[in-house]
């Protein structure tokens, strides 16, 4: 399945902050940074059900929001980019 997560971290704290290094590290981990706060993801229900639970446990669910949008099948090929924006390849393979 293709998601594309968001999230917004108040970050008026130390905390906060922390929480947002924390939740963004957790988010690259799982896909690709399409914007500061955006990411593309392609996984499966089990993996998406790990990834809500950890994000729950970083987040203070009282100030920040996070929101996960399924996308339709070969969502995140179907891209319009304007500016500085680049779709990235999902499916390709990855060299580290």
């Amino acid at each position: 399945m293709e998601l594309l997560l968001t999230y917004d971290v108040d970050t008026t704290t130390p905390e906060g902050r922390r929480r947002l290094r924390r939740v963004a590290k957790l988010c690259e981990g799982h896909g690709i940074r399409v914007q500061k706060s955006v990411f593309e993801i392609v996984t499966n229900d089990k993996v998406l059900l790990q990834l809500m639970y950890d994000l729950e446990d970083l987040i203070d669910t009282d100030t920040d929001s996070i929101r996960i949008y399924r996308l339709p099948h070969a969502g995140t090929e179907d891209v319009h980019t304007l500016g500085t924006a680049a779709a990235h390849p999902h499916r390709a393979d990855l060299v580290l």
